[in-house]
């Protein structure tokens, strides 16, 4: 079987196309999974380390961007139209997957039009404009809330949950490290935060007193490796810093509570592991969707929400240090993120493929147990 997953441009968009490709050859070693993103994503250099092959199309977004590069974008569509189309001829897909973002929109509406079986799947409660126009030309719709605004209320959507990495889901059975100290995850996604960075650092001034029992391991990006590391060093902090995580799994195996943005990929993953968070939703995300996915989290108990703008080093450390020292309010945390989770998203929405095409195709070793990462 062929399959094309187009999208990219961010990991919140291109992770969870890598795990479908991942379950598809798991299912079915013999599938071809081809990735169709831009030069400029974060797929161009991703996509190639995990294996699968990767085309590029001449395409450009137009939400937040100037009237003059609206205009150029707008201009290029027919050309990545027609390298769409072309690809189609070449590869023959059977199924083309949309994982949301603007390089997807050419591939899928092109299936559309050439009478190829397609899918879109949306990561966050409030689409984005590609997946709201290509949600009606599409077979099925993939949503990861019930609260998916636009297109919950849709026939063909189906309610799966996000897609996550077959290696995190597989690791989270697996024995963590002895942990001697309260340990404290800090992600600012797949290109690190800057002011997530800032405002941690500022709060390592109000946890002296707790330095010798708190365990940080901080993912800071390219950016702010240097400095963030540095002033770690100064302050005489426990630290592990590194621009990027490779193993997620250990990862969030070894966190006793996480410091994040609130896209839809880290929340699918820290409610698959059970994970307590602090969520600083980023504030320019489109149509503000990292508030509205952090805010389910925030009233069901599972996490703590602080805005962007909200937050200070003093405040960000208060609320650090009481976490740590209740371990019961941090268990009822645990427990209401992992009710959350949809460990099986994955297999979901590839199985449902295979019913779309008449090939259903139930993997019997398929793991239906959610574990809980303490």
């Amino acid at each position: 079987m062929k399959v094309l997953i187009a999208g990219g441009g961010t990991g919140g968009h291109l992770f969870p196309g890598l795990a479908l490709a991942e379950e598809f050859k798991k299912r079915d070693p013999d599938t071809l999974c081809i990735f169709v993103g831009t030069k400029k994503g974060i797929e161009s250099t991703i996509v190639p380390e995990y294996g699968f092959q990767l085309r590029t199309i001449d395409v450009g977004g137009l939400k937040g961007k100037s009237v003059t590069e609206k205009v150029r974008n707008l201009i290029r569509i027919p050309g990545s139209m027609c390298q769409a189309v072309f690809m189609m001829r070449e590869y023959t897909p059977e199924l083309v997957i949309g994982m949301g973002g603007y390089a997807s929109a050419p591939v899928v509406f092109s299936a559309f039009l050439m009478g190829i079986k397609r899918v879109i799947c949306e990561q966050n409660t409030i689409p984005g404009i590609a997946n709201r126009i290509l949600a009606r030309f599409v077979n099925r719709v993939f949503i990861s809330f019930s609260e998916t605004r636009y297109l919950s209320s849709m026939k063909r959507a189906r309610l799966t949950g996000n897609p996550i990495r077959r290696s995190l889901k597989e690791s989270l059975s697996e024995n963590g490290k002895p942990r001697q100290r309260f340990t404290l995850l800090v992600l600012g996604g797949s290109q690190g935060a800057h002011s997530i960075n800032k405002k941690v650092l500022a709060a390592l001034d109000y946890l002296v007193s707790k330095k010798d029992t708190l365990q940080i391991i901080h993912q800071t990006g390219n950016a702010d490796f240097q400095w963030v590391s540095q002033v770690y060093d100064e302050k005489g902090f426990h630290a592990e810093v590194v621009q990027f995580i490779d193993d997620m799994a250990s990862a969030y195996r070894d966190a006793d509570l996480v410091i994040c943005r609130a896209g839809a990929t880290t929340i699918s993953e820290l409610t698959v592991c059970g994970k307590a968070s602090i969520l600083i939703p980023y504030p320019f995300a489109a149509n503000n969707h990292q508030e509205i996915n952090a805010k389910i989290l925030s009233e069901r108990g599972a996490a703590k929400m602080i805005l962007n703008g909200d937050v200070s080093g003093e405040n960000l450390a208060i609320m650090i240090d009481e976490l740590a020292c209740d371990p019961m309010t941090l268990s009822h945390m645990r427990k209401e993120s992992f009710s959350l989770g949809r460990p099986n998203a994955c297999e979901d929405v590839v199985e449902s493929c295979y019913e779309l095409l008449g090939k259903s195709k139930i993997d019997q070793s398929r793991k239906t147990s959610h574990v809980a990462v303490d």
